[in-house]
């Protein structure tokens, strides 16, 4: 952890760079599988998104730069690859990550049944949030009684793989990451001086 001094406002800013970088190879990964398999697709009759997943674990480990930076290049990479208006998907993981991250302290972030829940959440409320996005702009939007099936499929998805998420981000961070030492009070090189009159 280190931080990047802003020398026009004086504050320095704590920012994990290799997490940030994990996060944004995963929301390209994600992205860029969700167009090329279409295996999912063709066996549930949709696509289950990763973004709002990547998104509560970028919420509750990073801090606003993480999320900003999730929300921007996750949401122009899914938008650049959907038929959706540039934005529609930046502005929705706005909408569900930063609630989560100003509530992060109040959260069990490290429980499965959180993590599980706050998936729940999170792929379900993006889908909405980018059709009142569409709707409010003009857009029509197909919708439909398969679209209430293709949202509980991508609801179910995006909370089982938060979970994964978090047990794969932790391994990658223990794995590849930089860990601190932890420091003992006994220093080998201290020399003991001992009374002449001790037995």
């Amino acid at each position: 952890m280190f931080c990047v001094q802003c020398s026009m406002f004086n504050v320095s800013v704590p920012m994990n760079i290799f997490q940030t970088i994990l996060i944004l190879a995963a929301a390209f990964l994600a992205v860029f599988s969700e167009t090329v398999f279409s295996a999912p697709r063709h066996l549930f009759g949709a696509q289950v998104d990763l973004l709002p997943a990547l998104m509560i674990y970028a919420a509750l480990n990073t801090n606003v730069a993480g999320v900003s930076i999730l929300a921007v290049a996750g949401g122009l990479w899914f938008d650049a690859l959907s038929a959706n208006p540039p934005g529609t998907a930046i502005l929705s993981l706005f909408v569900v990550g930063f609630p989560v991250y100003a509530w992060r302290e109040f959260i069990l972030r490290e429980l499965p049944f959180a993590q599980l829940f706050l998936g729940a959440f999170a792929s379900a409320a993006v889908p909405v949030l980018a059709v009142l996005i569409l709707l409010s702009g003009g857009n029509e939007p197909l919708l439909g009684w398969g679209s209430l099936w293709q949202w509980l499929v991508m609801t179910v998805g995006g909370a089982l793989a938060t979970p994964v998420i978090f047990a794969l981000f932790d391994w990658c961070n223990h794995a590849l990451g930089y860990q601190p030492l932890t420091e003992t009070s006994f220093r080998p090189d201290r020399e003991i001086h001992r009374d002449k009159n001790a037995k």
